[in-house]
């Protein structure tokens, strides 16, 4: 078993997708409050990226856990909500430029047969 504390493990270190979609939410629950940030207009735009990124370190360091498997557990639900919501935030972007495209297209198409 690994001791917590202030050294973070490799197997700790890398991209948490929870930490990116919820990064204010998740640092309150992981309590690590640089997500809070990510409140601040237009900073944010950059500080998420950085929240996912840096987000498990954070976590670990903050983080009362008694290993490593123990930490993967917990930031893995963090980690599948985070990718549900960014998969379905594509998807909603997606069929939202392509309604858009279609509306402008009809609109263009009518103007043009008077």
């Amino acid at each position: 078993m690994e001791e917590n504390g202030n050294q973070v493990p490799a197997e700790v270190k890398g991209w948490n997708w929870g930490a990116f979609m919820y990064n204010f939410i998740w640092g309150i629950g992981n309590r690590t409050y640089l997500p809070l940030l990510t409140l601040i207009p237009i900073f944010n735009i950059v500080w998420i990226f950085v929240v996912g990124f840096k987000g498990n370190q954070w976590a670990w360091q903050k983080g009362d856990y008694k290993d490593v498997a123990t930490f993967k557990a917990v930031q893995a639900t963090w980690n599948r909500a985070g990718l549900v919501q960014f998969i379905i935030a594509i998807v909603i972007a997606a069929l939202y430029f392509f309604f858009i495209g279609t509306i402008i297209s009809a609109l263009f198409s009518m103007g043009s047969s008077y």
